[in-house]
């Protein structure tokens, strides 16, 4: 009986003296995750902080950045502007430049067909034999027809040819 008695007490013993143990060291693990738990999220929350400072920090670069493309946006504008307005300036001057150039070469042309239409035609004649058969038409070209006829009798009949040829070049509209 005393074995068993024993053997109990020695049960008792074990079951109830274990389970302190036991109980205490599972409490102890919980405790240490719980502190590592704890410890790995302040890490995750200064992590979160520094990303969130990180994201203003750069939304605000990048808010800057839009500020000054959009400066530099209105100032390739300006320029644009500015270009525009000028071509159109010059343009403008062109279209004066050549309405001048025009008007002179009509006074000139209208002064050497008045010279030429005065001249006899045999004086007309040999001046206009002297140029280029181009040159001698373009001022041929501005004369009356009568005086043409006039001229071309009193030329080479070579060169009164080339210039006939030249002449049915000339368009109607510049005649």
């Amino acid at each position: 009986m005393k074995s068993i008695l024993s053997k109990v007490l020695l049960l008792n013993v074990v079951a109830f003296g274990a389970a302190p143990t036991k109980s205490y060291e599972c409490t102890k693990i919980f405790e240490d995750r719980k502190n590592e738990l704890l410890v790995e999220l302040g890490r995750i929350d200064e992590q979160r902080q520094s990303l969130d400072t990180l994201k203003k920090a750069t939304e605000d670069l990048l808010r800057k950045k839009e500020a000054l493309v959009q400066g530099k946006d209105t100032k390739v504008d300006q320029k644009l502007n500015e270009i525009k307005a000028k071509e159109e300036s010059i343009k403008k001057m062109m279209d004066e430049n050549k309405k001048v150039l025009e008007e002179i070469k009509q006074l000139k042309s209208t002064k050497v067909s008045q010279t030429f239409s005065k001249m006899k035609p045999s004086a007309s004649a040999q001046i206009l034999s002297q140029m280029s058969a181009s040159d001698a038409s373009d001022i041929m070209s501005t004369l009356n027809s009568k005086v043409v006829g006039q001229i071309l009798a009193k030329m080479d009949p070579k060169k009164g040819s080339e210039i006939t040829a030249y002449l049915r070049k000339i368009p109607e509209s510049a005649k």
